[in-house]
């Protein structure tokens, strides 16, 4: 037998909405906020960041922070710092120097690589990705923190919000151990390893300045390596008829590098331009030996020998 009922038809169930997720990359900190603050320290300036932000609830998000080109054994200190009028803070910063906890407070340990560290809050995606008006700030380990110097700021930019690229540019330049390439009578004459090699990068910074890295490798573990830069110059008008300056040029480079064993950097701010650096300035790279004394007028002294940022 038929039944002549027809049958119920069962109702549609309501699609459950997707989670929300968003992720907002970051820069090393060359002066895109301040341009008269850009990071200078002994830090290499490869590190970058990333905010993810995915939807818990209605109420609830969770912050993860990624971190990038971190130096093993370092602990970045990594806050959120709620915006203000300048006219009303300690020290005129943008910012309240106390970090929001509630929003973002968190350490991460470095590991020579990329690290993650997250946070629940007790706040919406869309109060975070639309209505929070605050600064993404990761503060270098190897100093101190100063929440009035965003000069000491690794990374800092708007707070889970699209970052303008700046499209800086940056180059690098290699150079190998002095066996007289320039000229052969200046191949060097010492006891330090001949396995020494050195990159410079030059990267442009939004003052319109450069920060000038040296990366030496095969360092010597407790060793200080003093780094210049030397202007070229006439020699029948230098006093010993070097074909460069003898006083280094403290305005473009020179840093002190600590051997450890292994590859160990110093970086410098200068005033000077990436295009000026690059293109006209006419001067030598030098890497003097620790392992005798400074002597500026003998290059056969010298570990790396070459022209600047060429």
């Amino acid at each position: 037998m038929s039944s002549s009922k027809k049958e119920e038809e069962e109702p549609t169930p309501t699609p459950t909405p997707a989670m929300q997720t968003a992720t907002y990359n970051y820069e090393f900190n060359n002066g895109q906020v301040v341009p008269s603050a850009a990071y200078s320290g002994m830090h290499s300036d490869d590190l970058s960041a990333s905010i993810t932000v995915d939807e818990v609830s209605s109420t609830q998000s969770m912050i993860s922070v990624t971190v990038n080109n971190t130096v093993s054994g370092q602990t970045y200190n990594i806050h959120a710092h709620d915006a203000a009028d300048p006219t009303t803070t300690p020290n005129g910063t943008p910012y309240n120097e106390s970090p929001n906890a509630n929003v973002f407070a968190q350490m991460a340990a470095g590991n020579g690589g990329s690290v993650t560290v997250t946070q629940t809050v007790n706040m919406s995606f869309s109060e975070i990705t639309s209505t929070y008006e605050g600064f993404f700030v990761i503060h270098d380990p190897l100093q101190a923190i100063n929440t009035a110097d965003i000069s000491t700021y690794l990374v800092v930019g708007s707070f889970a919000r699209t970052q303008a690229t700046t499209n800086y540019t940056s180059s690098e330049f290699a150079y190998d151990f002095n066996t007289g390439q320039l000229n052969s009578a200046y191949a060097y004459n010492g006891t330090h390893a001949n396995t020494l090699m050195g990159t410079l990068r030059v990267q442009e910074l939004g003052n319109g300045g450069s920060r000038v890295s040296v990366m030496l490798d095969n360092t010597m573990n407790g060793e200080m390596y003093m780094v210049h830069a030397h202007d070229a110059a006439d020699p029948n008008t230098t006093p010993n008829g070097t074909p460069y300056d003898e006083t280094p040029n403290s305005g473009l480079c020179t840093v002190m590098i600590n051997g450890n064993g292994g590859m160990a950097m110093a970086s410098q701010n200068s005033m000077m331009s990436y295009t000026d650096i690059t293109t006209t300035y006419d001067g030598f790279f030098v890497v003097h030996d620790p392992l005798q004394p400074i002597d500026t007028t003998d290059p056969t002294t010298y570990l790396l020998l070459g022209l600047f940022a060429r």
